[in-house]
């Protein structure tokens, strides 16, 4: 199949949409379909670059902490490159997006698209992410774009019952981010710097809905406090506020961007996985904790997917609430024993959700638009 894939941003590697994007166009291309991306930045062999849109300061500042960048549409650039392909493959339901679904309807061309935006990724950002009326607002909107389409793909069954919530029409495609294969069970030693320490990492951008201040005040909670080295993968607009919130734990978080190789590492000797975000579509970075032989204790909030990973109750800790939190890590380390037989059935677990199923998934949603849009 030709194959092109429509994003807003595809060369910034510590955003989670992007480097999904980039797996699953890397497994595209090595299953033989011809794939390129049309997105911001600069041409290249298999990309395409348009321009991005400049905001006012106050906004601009805002997406650059949350290094958030929104493609300028181009219809000449885009005629061009929507010429020839197979299916086009929609990934945010910005103005790209939104123009580029009435040019593939015009060329009669093939289109599906996905929801990797949940309108508390929105809302949180502004101190409005618990009210519900706002985030259903934000769906119905959303719905102006989404509807246009015969198939979605949704990260999880979360999100899917959302958009049936919200009389979305398309047919969902529950397909996960997917697994990468550098994320496996294969447990290391400890670096000399570590030897001696507990260490609880999280993944996730520094950003209100991700909540790791209750994971921080978590750590001051436990009665193993003086012993836990945190490591919060990421980068964000709550960094400040973060790095101060730590100020009175014994050992100071190790706070910064890790890539993929990095992050592996990391993973191979962390004692404890913590994802204690507040709204999430899904979580791959959860997943690659668990894939990597590590038990993680999962926010149970109602507008996360994340809780799909918990096996039992010991993994899922109450929303919002350090204390339950603290109890949940203190429980897990003082069961030594129990905390390794789980670290073999959650690694067994994520298997089911490795990326070379997650293409196979894809590919049958692209051709299943393909034979739609024909019949049609």
């Amino acid at each position: 199949m030709k194959i092109l894939i429509v994003i807003d941003q595809y060369d910034n590697l510590s955003n989670g949409t992007t480097i999904s994007a980039k797996r699953f166009v890397d497994g595209l291309r090595k299953n033989g379909n011809e794939v390129q991306v049309l997105s911001t930045g600069r041409d290249s062999e298999d990309k395409f670059g348009l321009k991005t849109y400049k905001f006012p300061k106050v906004i601009d500042k805002y997406f650059k902490a949350n290094e958030m960048v929104f493609a300028k549409p181009d219809e000449d650039v885009m005629r061009n490159v929507f010429k020839d392909q197979d299916v086009i493959h929609f990934y945010m339901p910005f103005a790209l997006a939104r123009k580029g679904v009435k040019i593939a309807e015009e060329m009669h061309i093939p289109h599906t698209t996905a929801f990797h935006v949940q309108p508390e990724n929105i809302t949180y950002a502004v101190g409005l992410g618990t009210n519900h009326l706002i985030n259903d607002k934000i769906y119905t909107y959303f719905r102006t774009y989404f509807n246009k389409f015969r198939h979605i793909h949704c990260p999880s069954n979360f999100i899917a019952n959302e958009l049936k919530k919200h009389d979305y029409t398309a047919k969902l495609h529950v397909i996960s981010n997917g697994v990468d294969e550098d994320f496996k069970f294969e447990r290391k030693e400890k670096t000399e710097e570590f030897k001696d320490k507990i260490i609880i990492t999280m993944v996730g951008r520094y950003s209100p809905e991700k909540r790791q201040d209750v994971l921080i005040d978590a750590a001051k909670k436990s009665k193993y406090s003086d012993k836990i080295q945190l490591i919060l993968c990421g980068k964000g607009q709550c960094y400040e506020k973060y790095k101060k919130q730590s100020e009175t734990l014994k050992n100071l978080p190790i706070m910064r961007f890790f890539d993929k190789k990095e992050l592996a590492d990391v993973l191979s000797y962390t004692d404890l996985y913590v994802h204690s975000a507040d709204a999430e579509i899904e979580a791959i970075s959860c997943l690659e904790a668990i894939a990597s032989g590590n038990v993680p204790i999962i926010s149970n909030s109602e507008e996360s997917a994340t809780v799909q990973f918990a096996l039992n109750d010991k993994s899922l800790f109450e929303h919002g609430n350090s204390s339950d939190l603290a109890k949940k890590i203190d429980y897990f380390l003082d069961n030594s024993d129990y905390l390794q037989k789980m670290r073999k059935e959650y690694a067994e677990f994520a298997n089911k959700f490795r990326i070379e199923n997650s293409i196979k998934l894809m590919e049958e949603m692209f051709k299943e638009e393909i034979e739609d849009y024909e019949r049609k």
